[in-house]
């Protein structure tokens, strides 16, 4: 055995070892071996530091476009709707990654996510994405976000830019993302939603004409119903009110001619008495008269 080899290969078995590595391709196993290791120890971030919105406009919308899709998709198991959630495509790869403003993926149940691992969700990607723009959104950005979009499967993809208004969105055509030559009235295939900008706001409407509504706009509307419902109980109530009284005056008016009838009975009986005393009376006076003649 050469002495000069090092300590660890002195041994006849590592030796041997070693050969059978070095037949089989070592440098290709010993990589494998490494990166599979390396796979395991991936993580893949929930978060990059950075505020879900850049300004109150951008959350705002965000929020109201998030919400009431929640709500529009409330009795389906079947849909995951989140905002500001890191999509990873690729498992091994956490720093290709988005996180859209609002994105919906068909097919995936609900429930939390630290993020979206697009492997660990039947390799389903999201089929529909918003982006709320902001002052801090450059064009370089923008790009690489589309052609992300393009490239992972998103199926129908919206701009919104707040600022400038301008509403911008495309569908998917086989392999790319076609631009809707005008959004005004767009119809979205898979949300079942119609897109309008109404005074400088992005509107959404669903298959019913529904408008899309923020949480201050709900809780306003409901505090509405809620005193209108209070006026008409206290109308109902007041009705009822004044249905009782008139039931306690009927009532204290059927009394009183209760009352009334049973007095006249009475008279009427004294009356029929009076009467028979005084046929009685008259009798006795013609038996006298009768008597005194004779």
């Amino acid at each position: 055995m050469n002495t000069l080899q090092p300590a660890y290969l002195r041994n006849s078995d590592t030796w041997n070892f070693f050969n059978t590595f070095e037949k089989e391709n070592f440098s290709d196993i010993f990589s494998s071996v490494f990166k599979r290791k390396s796979k395991s120890e991936i993580t893949y971030p929930e978060s990059d530091g950075k505020p879900m919105a850049d300004n109150t406009k951008q959350y705002k919308i965000i929020v109201r476009i998030k919400e009431n899709l929640e709500h529009l998709f409330v009795n389906r198991e079947d849909v995951f709707i989140a905002a500001d959630l890191f999509w990873y495509p690729i498992q091994y790869n956490n720093k290709l990654k988005y996180a859209p403003d609002v994105m919906v993926a068909f097919g995936r149940p609900k429930g939390d996510r630290g993020s979206y691992l697009q492997w660990e969700e039947n390799n389903i990607a999201p089929q529909v994405v918003f982006e709320i723009l902001s002052p801090g959104n450059t064009h370089n950005e923008m790009n690489k976000k589309f052609n992300f979009y393009q490239k992972y499967g998103v199926e129908e993809y919206y701009i919104f830019d707040p600022d400038n208004v301008s509403l911008e969105g495309w569908i998917r055509k086989g392999k790319y993302l076609k631009q809707i030559q005008s959004m005004t009235g767009w119809f979205s295939p898979n949300l079942k939603v119609r897109f309008e900008v109404v005074q400088d706001e992005l509107e959404l409407f669903d298959s019913e004409g529904n408008r899309f509504t923020s949480f201050t706009e709900e809780k306003c509307k409901a505090v509405r119903e809620q005193k209108r419902a209070d006026t008409e109980k206290q109308r109902a109530d007041t009705e009822q009110q004044r249905a009782d009284s008139e039931q306690q005056r009927a009532d204290q008016e059927k009394m009183r001619a209760d009352k009334a009838e049973q007095q006249l009975k009475q008279e009427k009986i004294r009356a029929d008495l009076a009467w028979e005393k005084i046929n009685a009376l008259e009798k006795k006076v013609e038996l006298l008269m009768e008597h005194i003649s004779s």
